[in-house]
């Protein structure tokens, strides 16, 4: 939830740093992360930063990119896939969230964002705090964002860098390996060795 750009600069790859050389990259603080402000209603959805995200898009007159995310990222791309795929030439996903028996995990993360940020948002009570958690949180989809049944229909290439720990199951990786036709999965990207290698496939990929 705590979503900014500047979490780039914690992470082994950074397209900030690694592709600013070859094309133009742009990074947004999603909804009331870092230096974003946006009223707490209840009604949020997935698809809800699906429009921030293309509104931004539109806001810069960007008509076709390339988009790449980590953990949350995977469902913010998914759904960028779902509802506007002709917008989007290639996606790299990076540890993508998903659900395998850790919903609880994924509450209590929110939960404790939103006790931060509660004091700022007086115009939101539990009730509406709780509502947002279970829009994201509390869906059956296991890629929380999408059905599983999008994954054959998404014509994007796709790259996913998977990973494997509580909140960026290993499954979610494999399935998107799986299911996406075409997709291509980089087992082993976080050591330096291996980023190495993975930081050429990844330019490669995104410069076809």
């Amino acid at each position: 939830m705590r979503s900014a750009a500047s979490v780039w600069a914690r992470a082994p790859w950074s397209p900030i740093t690694e592709l600013a050389a070859t094309h133009r990259v742009i990074a947004m603080d999603q909804r009331n992360a870092g230096a974003s402000t946006a009223e707490v209603t209840g009604s949020e959805t997935w698809g809800t930063y699906a429009e921030d995200q293309l509104g931004l898009l539109d806001h810069l007159g960007i008509e076709r990119c390339h988009v790449v995310g980590m953990c949350i990222g995977g469902p913010f791309i998914l759904r960028l896939l779902q509802e506007a795929p002709e917008r989007f030439e290639r996606a790299v996903i990076l540890a993508p969230n998903g659900l395998d028996n850790n919903r609880d995990s994924f509450r209590k993360i929110f939960d404790d964002w939103a006790a931060e940020l509660a004091p700022q948002h007086p115009e939101a009570g539990p009730a509406e705090w709780a509502a947002y958690r279970e829009s994201l949180y509390g869906v059956d989809d296991v890629l929380l964002s999408v059905p599983e049944t999008l994954l054959p229909t998404i014509r994007t290439p796709l790259m996913v860098l998977q990973e494997d720990n509580l909140y960026h199951p290993l499954s979610t990786s494999l399935l998107l390996a799986s299911a996406v036709p075409g997709a291509r999965l980089v087992e082993r990207w976080k050591e330096p060795a291996d980023l190495i290698v993975a930081r050429t496939e990844i330019a490669e990929f995104l410069t076809p």
